[in-house]
């Protein structure tokens, strides 16, 4: 992305999107295919490339629609692995046994998979792809300042280079510098838990199946990638965690296949091992003065249901959508009333999704006698009512709202 990135001089633009994650890629993407002759512009601190772990993401059925409505899907289709069932356990401290209390399988529609686990290589390679050529790029560039006066969003850079544009958008993450510039305040909750993620192999074929442990420190979720391997997401305290990150991979995957059972047989660490800290940010507002906040800079939740990433990408297909209409009509499209049917779009949906992953993660992550029971027998009734858990697959799956969401272009 290099000879791109040096022929980013221009100051003007009709947006300028700050982060170059999959969030404020996959925005600039649908953008720039969506409305001829746009300048989009994208920020970020530092180089734009490929990763070289082998993490990878949970992807909705709704968010998959997003792609494949921008034409970036069948650029991570071979890499992803589909998601056709779930099933969830709930064991207390020193459980041997780990009886089965929930268990998912459908699909949204026919052959589709209610999500798709993408390995963060193969998403952004693709979005990286489809930027090259029609979307401004400024990285690695350090954002100095911002201001939303006077009808225009400026961006000035660390270099002293100022952008302006009628909106500036901040993706750049759960401590996002956009975000203070414009001064939104965030409600913010430390858990006091720490999220392990790496790559495990195992002996037993997975089935396209997910694997959620629900433990005393948190959940302990194994997810489906391509051939005998799963993404690992395991919360823990924090002290636990750094002893656990310490440890080499042969003790490692012993404590694995200690918290996993049988499921999967035995298991080897196949990727670098990383622990981040758990807490929940809400932004007191999704918008301000020229101004649109998406994904990690609205709003960080607990992983327990791995909807983080979805829905940072629910803000992109709402906000894209807002902004291609507006263009459409000939409104200012970072006026404040435009803004605002964003912001209408979103608050609820994200409340919602906040309020849910914050109480399961009160709910199970404890080992009181009465608590378990009563959760277990909750578990059990939900298992055993089957539109129930069709629409919790059909909520999960996030496909309905806006278009994007629907496989819908712009």
């Amino acid at each position: 992305m290099a000879e791109k990135t040096a022929q980013a001089s221009g100051t003007g633009h009709d947006v300028i999107i700050v982060g170059g994650g999959p969030v404020g890629l996959t925005l600039a993407v649908a953008l720039a295919r969506s409305v001829p002759g746009i300048d989009v512009a994208l920020v970020d601190r530092r180089p734009l490339s490929v990763p070289k772990d082998a993490r990878a993401s949970a992807i909705a059925a709704g968010v998959r629609r997003v792609f494949e409505a921008i034409g970036v899907w069948p650029g991570m289709a071979d890499a992803a692995n589909p998601i056709r069932a779930m099933k969830i356990t709930d064991s207390g401290a020193g459980d041997i046994a780990r009886p089965l209390f929930l268990s998912f399988a459908g699909e949204v529609g026919p052959g589709e998979a209610f999500a798709h686990m993408v390995p963060n290589t193969a998403s952004a390679k693709a979005l990286l792809d489809a930027a090259e050529g029609q979307v401004a790029l400024y990285a690695p560039a350090g954002i100095a300042g911002f201001t939303g006066h006077g009808g225009r969003a400026k961006v000035t850079l660390e270099d002293g280079r100022i952008l302006t544009a009628p909106l500036a958008v901040a993706a750049d993450g759960g401590n996002s510098a956009l975000r203070g510039m414009a001064k939104i305040d965030v409600f913010a909750h430390d858990y006091k838990q720490s999220g392990i993620v790496t790559t495990i192999g195992h002996e037993l074929p997975h089935e396209d199946t997910a694997y959620e442990h629900f433990r005393p420190t948190g959940p302990f979720a194994s997810l489906p990638l391509k051939g005998n391997f799963s993404s690992l997401v395991w919360t823990e305290t924090p002290e636990r965690a750094r002893t656990l990150v310490e440890m080499d991979k042969a003790a490692l995957a012993g404590e694995i296949e200690a918290v996993m059972g049988a499921s999967l047989g035995a298991v080897e660490v196949a990727d670098a091992v990383q622990a981040f800290p758990l807490g929940l940010k809400l932004a007191r507002r999704f918008a301000g003065d020229r101004i649109a906040l998406i994904g990690d800079a609205a709003h960080v939740i607990h992983p327990i249901a791995g909807q983080g990433l979805n829905l940072g990408l629910k803000d992109v297909a709402a906000l894209a959508e807002v902004l291609v209409d507006a263009m459409r009509l000939g409104e200012d499209h970072g006026a404040a009333d435009v803004l605002a049917r964003y912001e209408r779009l979103r608050r609820f949906d994200t409340a919602l999704m906040a309020g849910m992953t914050d109480g399961l993660n009160r709910l199970f992550s404890n080992d009181l006698a009465p608590v378990r029971a009563l959760r277990d027998f909750g578990l059990s009734m939900v298992d055993r009512f089957g539109p129930v858990k069709q629409g919790l697959i059909r909520h999960a799956a996030g496909a309905d709202g806006a278009k994007l969401l629907r496989g819908v272009a712009l």
